[in-house]
């Protein structure tokens, strides 16, 4: 059997230079045309084995490969690596993670090597940037020994000691050691850092090499191809002018015709049923999503291969879904990719709505929310809708009244609802961001929260009342106090230290000045209900805020002052000779 392309995802963090390696290796000019030189949209190339060859001939001189080359795929974000889903797991064979030498790991890099895990998917990290070292001196295209052998030994242990850095950095996320590739003699057991420089395509050549030699070594049974029904992954559903609705497709088993019945995972449900019209494939080293040359028309393409597909009836189709030829066990197929295309989430009684814009980017956010013990109770594929703020309006914990838009958007009538129900939502296209805008917001909101509740809740209070301060003895009682210790509001019931009930705070004043509080220090006059001074109360008698006993247990999960603390076990003792486990 023959040999197919490995398919290989590029990932890592933003601007760490993933696109600038993949522009350096076919020749192109792809990141400077994207917006904010930032990958927008999910890529694919095909590097023919003849590339290599001419790229690596330093190193390899006149050897041969069984690979026919190297299917590239560039994405966005490492969220759409796991987008990128076959039936059995991820697309990607192997895996480059791009790691800026001088900055070494960030939360997407982070990120993109727990999803590597999950998916188990063997990856070689590229350490970009080596140009940027201080005193380094570049040399176009070079095979990184031979750069090395030029540079100062001052800047050649500085990129060890980089390197080194990266090495424990991974070893401490995956228990994994790594080196320098060229320091491994085990690569089932080491994962290989290799030096680069994508704006001048040093060690570009060291790692074209190592990623052919490992699919080759180690993949050799998973690339033997079959001659059999097309199986395929959507990458985009795009808008064609003068076509209609495309979808950009990875090909990566069997073989896939110009008049195929075809079946396509759906944003509906059932999937979509179509044939193929026409197939359009990129020339070789050319870019899928931004080509420079005019796509080749051809009548079958075989896997592994990156194709622009036309059929009638795609713009349900969903990014990230599968793609069956079903020209025979129509029903059955339909069955499969059916349940391929279902999002297999286990959802929480309570906690936020998700929405995304394909099933597998949803499936890496549950993947990280679940991580920072985030629960969900609602996900969908789609914009957010005004039922999704309804339903989120109606949990009980503040903290989940949110919406996430994960590069989704939302429907025109949901703005206003979230306005008058008060739900926030979040939008972004990159996942560690959403989760630290949550968390962000999460703080503020607490204290929100806390404050509210410390309005609504009892709180230990303690007052004297001073000498030559009766301003009225009944009818209500107005006495000035010193508040001793925690605080006393209005509708509040005060008590003697033997526990009898005096009367209720009917109103608290400063000067001419109505209070809602008075604090610790504060002295202030209260007016009394059901109290008269003679009887109930007296001057510089001590009292204290009368508490309900679920108020005294709930304040267990407050940060209370020492007095606060202390006035608590004050009436806690005082109740306790009646109802011995009083607010415990």
């Amino acid at each position: 059997m023959a040999i197919r392309q490995p398919i290989v995802s590029v990932m890592g963090h933003v601007d760490h230079g993933k696109s600038t390696i993949l522009d350096k290796i076919r020749g192109t000019k792809v990141v400077s045309r994207e917006a904010g030189g930032i990958t927008q949209h999910i890529g694919a190339t095909d590097v023919p084995i003849e590339t290599i060859y001419e790229l690596c001939r330093p190193l390899i001189g006149d050897r041969k490969f069984l690979v026919p080359g190297l299917l590239f795929i560039d994405t966005p974000g490492h969220y759409s690596f796991a987008t990128l889903r076959t039936r059995g797991g991820a697309l990607a064979d192997l895996a480059v993670l791009v790691i800026d030498i001088n900055e070494g790991m960030k939360p997407q890099t982070i990120e993109s090597i727990n999803i590597l895990r999950k998916f188990r998917t063997p990856f070689v990290i590229a350490a970009n940037k080596v140009d940027r070292l201080m005193g380094w001196r570049a040399h176009e295209g070079s095979i990184i020994a031979k750069s090395l052998e030029a540079q100062d030994p001052r800047v050649v242990a500085e990129l060890d000691e980089r390197i080194y850095a990266i090495a424990g950095a991974v070893f401490d996320r995956t228990g994994f050691s790594a080196d320098r590739f060229d320091k491994i003699s085990d690569f089932t057991k080491s994962i290989a850092i290799v030096p680069v420089s994508g704006k001048f395509g040093e060690g570009l050549p060291d790692l074209l090499v190592m990623l052919v030699g490992l699919a080759q070594k180690f993949l050799e049974t998973e690339l033997k191809t079959e001659d059999c029904p097309a199986e395929g992954t959507v990458l985009e559903v795009k808008e064609e002018k003068g076509i209609g609705t495309v979808i950009d497709t990875i090909v990566y088993k069997g073989t896939l015709s110009v008049g195929d019945q075809i079946l396509v995972s759906s944003t509906k449900g059932d999937p979509i049923q179509t044939k193929v019209r026409a197939l359009l494939r990129p020339r070789p080293l050319d870019e899928i999503r931004d080509p420079t040359q005019r796509f080749d028309t051809v009548k079958t393409v075989s896997a592994a291969a990156g194709i622009r597909l036309v059929a009638q009836d795609l713009e349900n189709a969903m990014a990230g879904g599968i793609l069956r030829v079903a020209n025979e066990d129509v029903d059955i197929i339909r069955e499969e990719v059916r349940k391929e295309s279902e999002l297999k989430v286990e959802l929480a009684d309570e906690g936020i709505v998700v929405r995304g814009d394909a099933i597998g980017s949803l499936e890496a956010l549950v993947f990280e929310a679940k991580s920072a013990e985030l629960p969900i109770r609602k996900i969908g594929i789609g914009k957010v809708t005004r039922k999704d703020v309804m339903e989120a309006s109606n949990f009980e914990n503040p903290l989940h009244r949110v919406i996430f838009s994960f590069n989704a958007g939302a429907n025109p009538d949901v703005e206003a609802e979230l306005a008058s129900t008060g739900v926030t939502m979040f939008s972004n296209q990159v996942i560690y961001r959403l989760l630290d805008e949550y968390k962000a917001w999460c703080e503020v909101k607490k204290r929100e929260v806390e404050a509210e509740k410390r309005l609504e809740t009892v709180f230990p209070g303690k007052i004297k009342i001073l000498r030559d301060h009766v301003f009225r003895a009944s009818k209500p009682a107005i006495v000035g106090v010193r508040i001793l210790a925690g605080r006393v509001r209005p509708g509040q019931m005060l008590m003697r230290l033997d526990g009898h009930q005096v009367g209720r705070i009917k109103s608290i004043r400063s000067g001419e000045n109505t209070q809602t509080e008075a604090i610790a220090g504060s002295e202030v006059a209260i007016a009394i209900d059901d109290a008269t001074v003679g009887r109930q109360i007296d001057v510089e008698d001590i009292l204290l805020v009368d508490m309900p006993e679920s108020h005294a247990r709930e304040l267990s999960n407050y940060k209370l002052t020492i007095d606060e603390r202390e006035v608590l076990e004050q009436v806690a003792e005082i109740k306790r000779k009646e109802k011995p486990f009083w607010g415990r």
